[in-house]
């Protein structure tokens, strides 16, 4: 949010082209343009009855105004929207504890992107978990307000070795984000984690070519490397085999 001072609304507004102006649409742009008025100072010049005559009664009169720096209509705050959620179910019962944990980093990864493309950040995390039968079990832990791939997975993992699964069958699991504020109110604070900065520098860059045409990969494929590192072992090749023996 951007707060200028009543005095300074003016001066503010001066350089601003008039098609940043409420109320100013293309076609009245255009209007205003044949007359050589560009900028809202250059409106804010001309006396109002001018403007009128140029734009229409009312549309002129509160494009007067507002060029002025007059507005009266109370600001109204906007509402952030509901909790952000990912879904999941299996197609079938599910006692695979790898598989049940790749389905939450596939949401882990959904959900931060889904927040940072709202602009959000969560500061609080619930794992729904659904099992055969219909019962459920749900579980909410408090983080600092975070929309990174490696804050909620941390989270999230902590919430699933929580429910300390033995024999249970699942059928489906629900991630939600929620007690969100907007992300410019996050404080970045700096981090002596190389890794963990480095990572943040690639989620970056990965949110920059999600998009692209390609999206062969699930969420998850596009972020696992960046979570975890796995050192890659290749095999002896035959010849190396033989001349150790």
């Amino acid at each position: 949010m951007l707060s200028v001072d009543p005095d300074q609304a003016v001066t503010w507004l001066a350089t601003l082209p008039v098609e940043a102006l409420h109320g100013i649409g293309p076609r009245q742009a255009e209007a205003l343009a044949d007359y050589g008025i560009h900028s809202i100072g250059l409106l804010a010049a001309i006396p109002p009855a001018t403007v009128q005559r140029l734009l229409g009664g009312r549309a002129g009169r509160l494009a007067a105004d507002r060029a002025r720096g007059i507005d009266p209509r109370p600001v109204v705050p906007r509402a952030l929207p509901a909790p952000a959620t990912i879904h999941t179910t299996f197609p079938q019962h599910t006692l695979d504890g790898a598989g049940v944990r790749a389905a939450l980093l596939d949401c882990v990864v959904r959900l931060a992107l889904l927040l940072r493309q709202r602009g959000q950040a969560a500061r609080a995390l619930t794992l729904t978990l659904t099992f055969a039968g219909g019962s459920t079990w749900t579980k909410t832990r408090l983080i600092e307000p975070s929309h990174h791939d490696d804050d909620l997975r941390t989270l999230a993992y902590r919430l699933i070795d929580a429910a300390g699964l033995q024999r249970g069958r699942l059928t489906g699991l629900v991630l939600k984000g929620e007690d969100l504020l907007d992300a410019d109110h996050v404080a970045e604070q700096i981090s002596l984690d190389d890794a963990r900065e480095a990572r943040l520098v690639a989620e970056a860059a990965v949110d920059r070519v999600r998009d692209k045409p390609c999206r062969a990969r699930s969420a998850a494929a596009w972020s696992v490397c960046l979570l975890r590192p796995v050192a890659i072992r290749s095999k002896p090749s035959m010849a190396n085999s033989f001349a150790s023996s």
